[in-house]
């Protein structure tokens, strides 16, 4: 599959620590990419230096085609941007501020800007400086998506929108990726609103990719396992690297197996945990799985 965002080796390096480092991940063309990790994770550095806001110290990005430190107009019109806390013309209302947009934008889609328009129910002839945090997020996306960009970047879109709004902003990304076709990678750290989203998942701790990968393909390899021991069973036996974050609580062992098989673990376990009942095997949300990963991260490297 093509990728229209590529990152390779990719290091920055501020005064006083490390954003990113030796970052490599894709963001493969007509997917929604949520691009994860906790707060200094290194995901808005990762999204600046993509559309040329930083520079990286080594490594480059592949954007459209283009190295990202020689974007021009030509790529700049195919890509758009929305950001928490983004300025905008306070002083204009949502007319004035839609009509100077338009006239930037060659491909501009009036059809698709009262599509939008009436799906937001934004207010023409409010300033923006008296809108909600939330309208402000539509009237920047609709700035963004009505010249019909091949990819769209948002960064932390979610950040102090209510749940009704977070609703509306989610249903109508989700129904516009779906018509219109266009690529999507969007970092936060809210993984519950991004669970409905992404269908590529890119994790990052401390600067460091944990993984880039389809979220089918990768919810469908971990599983959270419950081992009931019995009461004399002994000292633990040492675990697959596949098996992480181990936790004890009395006789109920749990643990995350990440490249589970059906046939593979029943053998292990049975091998490992002799005279033991059958394990439970649960299926994991993004969520979980989001944070089973960080964790040991921060416990591989001794957080």
């Amino acid at each position: 599959m093509n990728s229209l965002l590529e990152f390779h080796q990719v290091c920055r390096r501020f005064p006083r620590s490390w954003a990113l480092r030796h970052a490599s991940f894709r963001v493969p063309a007509g997917s929604i990419t949520a691009l994860l990790g906790p707060n200094g994770a290194g995901k808005s550095t990762a999204l600046k230096i993509a559309l040329n806001l930083l520079r990286p110290s080594t490594g480059h990005v592949e954007i459209l085609g283009t190295d990202s430190r020689k974007l021009g107009p030509a790529q700049l019109a195919r890509i758009g941007y929305v950001a928490e806390g983004m300025e905008l013309p306070d002083w204009m209302t949502v007319d004035q501020f839609l009509g100077w947009c338009r006239p930037l934008y060659p491909k501009w889609d009036a059809d698709l800007e009262r599509l939008l328009r009436q799906k937001f129910a934004l207010p023409g002839d409010r300033k923006l400086k008296h809108l909600s945090r939330g309208q402000r997020m539509k009237a920047a996306l609709i700035a963004a998506l009505a010249y019909r960009p091949e990819l769209l970047v948002l960064d932390e879109p979610f950040s102090g929108l209510d749940p009704l709004v977070r609703d509306e902003f989610i249903t109508g990304l989700l129904e516009l990726a779906g018509n219109e076709g266009f690529t999507v990678v969007l970092s936060s750290h809210d993984i519950e609103e991004v669970d409905r989203l992404a269908d590529h998942v890119v994790l990052l701790n401390h600067g460091a990719v944990l993984l880039d990968e389809d979220a089918e393909p990768l919810l469908a390899r971990h599983r959270r396992v419950e081992i009931l021991l019995p009461p004399d069973f002994g000292a633990l036996p040492h675990f697959p690297a596949t098996w992480i974050t181990p936790q004890s609580a009395g006789r109920m062992l749990r643990f995350t197996d990440t490249a589970y098989d059906p046939q593979s673990f029943a053998e292990t376990s049975a091998r490992l945990f002799p005279g033991c009942p059958p394990a439970d095997v649960h299926p994991l949300t993004l969520r979980e799985l989001f944070v089973t990963l960080v964790r040991s991260g921060r416990a591989d490297a001794g957080v």
